[in-house]
C-alpha cells in the first residue's frame, strides 16, 4: 500500500540511500525499494498528528527515553498496547513487588476446543519497562486517562487458528529461549501465552544469522544490548524515535512469508488504530494532548487503518466468545520472562542493572506508582502545564545517526575489577578452586575478548565468557555454574510478588486461616510448621487447610513431614514444609475456580467424576478424598451412586487392583464409623460381584489382562462374597465363571486352580498333585517361575493357600538339579519382584511359621507336608462303630435337638410310649431310606443296614435335614 504524499524532512537520506542501492546492487531493484520503503515507513510515523512512541518490551533505552518524554510532553491520554480487558488490574499494581505478570485465566471454555482449556493470557511488567513508565504516569497523575487498545485475551485464541501453542509464537514468544534456564523459577508462568510490548527481533533468520556473525556476538540480546541501548541511551527523543521506527520498518520489510502471522499482526494494528479512533471521536480528546506507546515492529505498519485520518469502518471488530474470563496478578521472574520471549538468560536482569546505572548517569526521575514495595515517593503527581502538550516539528536525526561513528565507551578498570574480584568469590562460595590469580585471568581475558570483538569496554556478556572460561574450566562442582553465578552477581533473578489486598478472595482466606501458625507465608522459601493438635485444638482447622492445599497445589507447596490423613484415622501432631510464597501464582489461579478452597476442591473432584474418561477407581478416590477433606456425606453418596453407572459400563478390568483397594478401605470405614452401610457401597458390591463374574471368563483369556488384574477381580469376588450373598446375589454364577474360564497363561493357570480350591471343586491334595507333575515334567520346567507367579498372586483372593505356596517353592529348591535350577533362579526373582513384590512378605511370614528358626534344627526338621497324613475322624468311627446301640440315648438326651428337627421335618405327631424304647425310630427308617444312607455316610457309619434292633441308632439321624444342623450335631454324635 502507497503511504500518503512524502515530506521533504528525509530527503537527503533518500538520496544517500538510493544512491547506495545502486551502487552495490548495479541498479534500481528489491534492494532500493525496501531501502527507500523503510525512509517511507519512518516519514509516516513521525508526520503522524498522535505520536507514536516506539518501544522495546524491557528494554532500558525504552525506559529511558519514555521517562524523559512523559515529563516534557504530560499527554493527556495514553494509548497502551496491552489487551483491553486487562484494564481493571493495572490499579493492583501498587500493591506488588515487581515484576509481576497481569494474567486472564479461562479455566471453563465456551467457543474454543475443549483441548484447549484451561486458557491463560499473561504480559509481564517489569521496572525497567517503558509502559511500566507508561502505567505509573498515568495512574498517579491527576487528569490522565490510561487506555488500552490491544485486542482482548479473547482475541488472542479467536485469531489462532491452529492451537494454542502456536498463539505463543505469533505474539513474539518462541518455543525455546536462547539458553533459557530451565529452572523453578522459568516456569512461574506456567503454559500461558505471552503478550509483549515491543517484539523487536528479527523474523527472517538468515537476517539474524548475519547480525550476530557481523557483530560477533553469541545471541541476539548481546546484539540488541550492543548496537541499539547503548548508543540510544542517550540520544535525543527524535532521534529515539526515528532509530526504532527504522529498526521496526527493516524487520517487518524482511519478515517471511508467514501468512498466518503476517495476518494477526496486521489485524492487530487495525485493531487498535480502530480503537483510538473511536476513544477520540467519543471523547473529543485533540490528537496532540494523546501519546501512543506500542511495539517499534507496529509503529511502522502500512494499514489503511493506520492513523487518526486512516480508513474507518473497513474493519469490523468480532464480538467476544461466550468464554468467562477471570483476571488476576500472579508472580513473575527474569527468568520466566526470558524463557517465554525466547531472550537469552540474565538479558533482564542485565537490562534492570543497566537502567540503574542510566538513571543514575542521567540523573533522570522516572515514574513509580504511590506505595509501590521497595519504590521511593513518587514525585510525578502535580497539575498539567498550559500548553505542555505540543509537538515540535519532525527534523532529519536519522541521517546524523546513521553516519556517526560507533561510540567506544572508555574502559572502566575499577568495574571490571570489582566484577572480577566479585566472580572469584561468589566461585569459592561455590566449591570452585578460584583464586587470586583466577581474577586476574578473568580481568585480562574480559579485556581481551572485547577488543576481539571491536568493543573497547568489555559488556556484561564479554566478562560472563571470560569467567566461563577462566574459573569453570571442565568441571562444575556445585549447583550452580560460572554462568549462573554471573547472571547473579549482576544482579540476579528477581522474583516478584503479589500483595495480600490485590490477591484473589480464596488466596486471602488461605493466609487468613493459616494465621494461627505465627508463620509469614506469603515470603518465599520453605518454612517448617509444627501443629501440635493434642494441645492446641484450634490447629484441626489450620490441618484441614493444609490437607487441602496438599490436594490441590503442587507438591513441593506443602509437604506433611510427620503426620498422615487416612479414613477414620486422625493425627494429634503434624510437621509440615510449607512454600505458599514460592508457589504464590498456583494459590491465585486457585482463587480463579472459587472463593474457598472447599468450593474448589468439590468442583474438581466432580469433574474428576463426572469427566469422559473417569474409572471406576477415579470415582472410588473421588469419595476417598469427599470423605477424607471435605467430609461430605451428601457429597460421597452421590459420586457412589455415579460408581454404579462407571463400573457397570466398564469392559476391561485394568483398573481391578485399584478398585479393591478402595473398595475393601471404604467398606471398612464405613463399618466402623456407621451403624449401617449407605444404600450405595451395597449396591456397589452386589454389581461389582455380578460384573465381575461376568467379565471373568473373558480375563483369564485374554492377553493384555495381567495376573494380578485377574487376582484383583477374584479378590473383590471372594473377600465381598459373604456381603454379595446376604444382598441378593447368587453363589452359582461364581461357579459358572471359574468353570467356564480357561487360562493358556501359566500364571493364570495357577490362579484358576487357586480359585478352584477355594470353592472346593479342587482339593489341596489335588492341588498339591498337580504342582508334582509340574515338577516331573522336563517340558514344563522352565515355566515353573510362572505359575509360582500365578501362586502368589493368588494370595490376594485366597490367603489360606500360604502354606502351599511355600510347599511349591519349597519342592521345586529340593527336587530340581543344579543344573535346571540355577539358570531358573533369576527368572523366579524377577517374576515375584516385578509382578507381586507387596504379595512377597505374606509368603515370607508363612515360611518363617513353617520352617525351623534356628540352623541346627534344620536337620532333623521334616517338612509338614511329608509328615503321614492321619484321618482325625478313625477314631471316632471306630468307636461309633463299637458302640452303636449306645448312641440310641442321644434321643432322650437331646429332647429339644430332636424336637427342632421334627418340626423341620413336619413331624407333629410328638413323642410316643413304648414297651421297647430302643425301637420309636425305626418305622422312620423305612419311610426315609434314602435319608438315612446319606445322614450315615455323613456320620463316617459305614456298616450298612444294620438288624431291626440295631436300627435306633440311625434312626436318630434322621433329625439331620439342614446341613448346618448336621454340622452341629456331629461333635456330639462324636463324642457319644
Amino acid at each position: 500500500m502507497s503511504g500518503p504524499q512524502e515530506s521533504g524532512v528525509f530527503t537527503a537520506l533518500r538520496t544517500q540511500l538510493q544512491g547506495a542501492a545502486s551502487e552495490f546492487a548495479g541498479g534500481p531493484d528489491a534492494l532500493e525499494g525496501i531501502l527507500l520503503g523503510m525512509v517511507d515507513d519512518v516519514d509516516r510515523a513521525v508526520r503522524e498528528p498522535l505520536e507514536i512512541f516506539p518501544v522495546c518490551h524491557h528494554s532500558p533505552a525504552s525506559a529511558l527515553a519514555m521517562a524523559r518524554r512523559l515529563r516534557e510532553k504530560q499527554p493527556k491520554v495514553v494509548y497502551l498496547e496491552l489487551c483491553e480487558d486487562m484494564a481493571p488490574l493495572l490499579t493492583e499494581l501498587r500493591n506488588c513487588r515487581l515484576p509481576v505478570a497481569v494474567q486472564a485465566f479461562a479455566g471453563e471454555i465456551d467457543g474454543f476446543p475443549q483441548e484447549w482449556a484451561p486458557l491463560s493470557v499473561v504480559a509481564p511488567i517489569t521496572e525497567a519497562s517503558a509502559e511500566y513508565q507508561a502505567i505509573a504516569y498515568a495512574l498517579d497523575t491527576p487528569g490522565v486517562e490510561l487506555v488500552l487498545v490491544d485486542r482482548s485475551s479473547d482475541h488472542v485464541f479467536q485469531w489462532d487458528r491452529a492451537n494454542p501453542s502456536e498463539a505463543a509464537e505469533t505474539d513474539g514468544s518462541p518455543a525455546e529461549a536462547e539458553g533459557a534456564p530451565k529452572s523453578e523459577e522459568a516456569a512461574l508462568h506456567g503454559e500461558a501465552v505471552g503478550v509483549e510490548i515491543g517484539d523487536l527481533r528479527p523474523r527472517f533468520a538468515e537476517l539474524e544469522e548475519h547480525l550476530l556473525r557481523h557483530g560477533k556476538v553469541r545471541h541476539w540480546s548481546e546484539w540488541w544490548h550492543q548496537y541499539v541501548e547503548v548508543p540510544l541511551g542517550d540520544s535525543d527523543h527524535d532521534t529515539y524515535r526515528q532509530v526504532m521506527f527504522l529498526i521496526g520498518s527493516l524487520f517487518r520489510r524482511l519478515a517471511p512469508g508467514d501468512g498466518s502471522r503476517v495476518r494477526v499482526d496486521e489485524d492487530r494494528e487495525r485493531y487498535m488504530w480502530t480503537r483510538m479512533r473511536e476513544h477520540l471521536e467519543a471523547t473529543g480528546t485533540d490528537p496532540e494532548d494523546c501519546l501512543y506507546v506500542c511495539g517499534a515492529f507496529h509503529a511502522a505498519s502500512r494499514v489503511e487503518e493506520f492513523g487518526v485520518a486512516g480508513r474507518s469502518g473497513a474493519f469490523a471488530i468480532s464480538p467476544r466468545t461466550a468464554t468467562t474470563w477471570q483476571y488476576g496478578l500472579i508472580p513473575s521472574s527474569h527468568a520466566a520472562i526470558e524463557a517465554q520471549f525466547g531472550l537469552a538468560a540474565g538479558s533482564v536482569s542485565i537490562a534492570a542493572t543497566t537502567w540503574q546505572k542510566s538513571l543514575t548517569r542521567t540523573r533522570v526521575r522516572p515514574y513509580r506508582l504511590e506505595g509501590q514495595a521497595g519504590a521511593r515517593k513518587s514525585r510525578a503527581k502535580k497539575a498539567l502545564p498550559a500548553g505542555s502538550a505540543a509537538q515540535a516539528p519532525a527534523t532529519d536525526r536519522l541521517t546524523g545517526f546513521l553516519h556517526q561513528p560507533p561510540v567506544l565507551d572508555s574502559l572502566d578498570e575499577a568495574e571490571l575489577l570489582g566484577w572480577s574480584v566479585d566472580i572469584v568469590r561468589a566461585a569459592r562460595r561455590n566449591g570452585y578452586l578460584a583464586s587470586t590469580a583466577d581474577a586476574i585471568a578473568v580481568f585480562e581475558t574480559s579485556i581481551l575478548l572485547a577488543g576481539m570483538r571491536d568493543r573497547a569496554k568489555p559488556t556484561p556478556y564479554d566478562f560472563q565468557d571470560a569467567a566461563v572460561t577462566c574459573i569453570e574450566k571442565d568441571s562444575v562442582p556445585g549447583r550452580r555454574d560460572v554462568r549462573r553465578l554471573v547472571e547473579i552477581m549482576m544482579g540476579g533473578d528477581r522474583i516478584g510478588q503479589v500483595g495480600y489486598e490485590a490477591l484473589p478472595p480464596l488466596a486471602r482466606d488461605v493466609y487468613d486461616r493459616l494465621e494461627p501458625l505465627g508463620l509469614k507465608l506469603q515470603q518465599r522459601g520453605v518454612q517448617r510448621a509444627l501443629l501440635d493438635i493434642a494441645g492446641r485444638p484450634e490447629l484441626e482447622a489450620c490441618s484441614d487447610v493444609l490437607w487441602m492445599l496438599r490436594r490441590l497445589m503442587p507438591a513441593a507447596a506443602a509437604r506433611p513431614i510427620m503426620g498422615e490423613r487416612r479414613l477414620g484415622e486422625r493425627s494429634i501432631q503434624e510437621s509440615w514444609d510449607l512454600a505458599l510464597g514460592t508457589h504464590q501464582r498456583a494459590l491465585i489461579e486457585l482463587g480463579y475456580e472459587g472463593v474457598s478452597l472447599e468450593q474448589v476442591l468439590e468442583q474438581r473432584l466432580r469433574r474428576e467424576a463426572y469427566g469422559p474418561r473417569a474409572t471406576t477407581a477415579g470415582v472410588l478416590a473421588a469419595i476417598e478424598d469427599t470423605l477424607l477433606y471435605l467430609r461430605s456425606g451428601r457429597l460421597a453418596d452421590e459420586l457412589g451412586t455415579h460408581a454404579l453407572k462407571v463400573l457397570a459400563a466398564e469392559r476391561s478390568v485394568d483398573g481391578a487392583p485399584e478398585v479393591l483397594r478402595r473398595a475393601r478401605a471404604l467398606l471398612a470405614y464405613y463399618r466402623t464409623s456407621r451403624p449401617e452401610l449407605p444404600a450405595w457401597i451395597e449396591s456397589f458390591v452386589k454389581t461389582g460381584y455380578a460384573h465381575y463374574c461376568t467379565l471373568l471368563p473373558t480375563a483369564f483369556r485374554d492377553e493384555d489382562a495381567t495376573v494380578g488384574q485377574v487376582a484383583a477381580m477374584l479378590g473383590f469376588l471372594f473377600s465381598m462374597e459373604s456381603l454379595a450373598l446376604s444382598l441378593g446375589c447368587d453363589r452359582t454364577q461364581l461357579e459358572l465363571a471359574v468353570a467356564q474360564s480357561h487360562p493358556d497363561d501359566p500364571s493364570k493357570t495357577a490362579l484358576l486352580w487357586a480359585a478352584q480350591v477355594q470353592l472346593g471343586t479342587l482339593s489341596r491334595t489335588e492341588l498339591r498333585s498337580r504342582c508334582a507333575e509340574l515338577l516331573d515334567n522336563p517340558l514344563v520346567v522352565p515355566s515353573y517361575p510362572r505359575y509360582l507367579n500365578g501362586f502368589v498372586h493368588a494370595l490376594e483372593p485366597v490367603p489360606g493357600l500360604a502354606d502351599v505356596v511355600v510347599e511349591a517353592v519349597s519342592n521345586a529348591f529340593g527336587r530340581l538339579p543344579d543344573a535346571v535350577l540355577l539358570p531358573w533362579l533369576p527368572l523366579l526373582i524377577t517374576t515375584l519382584r516385578k509382578g507381586a513384590a507387596d504379595l512377597a512378605p505374606l509368603l515370607i511370614r508363612e515360611a518363617g511359621r513353617i520352617f525351623p528358626g534356628r540352623l541346627p534344627a534344620l536337620d532333623a526338621w521334616i517338612p509338614p507336608w511329608r509328615m503321614p497324613q492321619e484321618d482325625p475322624f478313625a477314631t471316632s468311627r471306630a468307636q461309633r462303630t463299637a458302640t452303636a446301640p449306645m448312641g440310641a440315648a442321644l434321643l432322650a438326651a437331646r429332647p429339644a435337638t430332636c424336637d427342632a428337627v421334627a418340626e423341620l421335618l413336619g413331624c407333629e405327631d410328638g413323642w410316643q410310649q413304648h414297651d421297647a424304647p430302643a425301637r420309636p425310630g425305626a418305622p422312620l427308617l423305612s419311610a426315609h431310606p434314602a435319608t438315612c444312607d446319606a445322614v450315615a455316610e455323613l456320620l463316617g457309619c459305614d456298616g450298612g443296614w444294620a438288624a431291626a434292633g440295631d436300627t435306633a441308632v440311625a434312626g436318630a439321624a434322621l433329625t439331620l435335614r439342614h446341613p448346618a444342623t448336621a454340622e452341629a450335631l456331629e461333635p456330639l454324635l462324636a463324642d457319644r
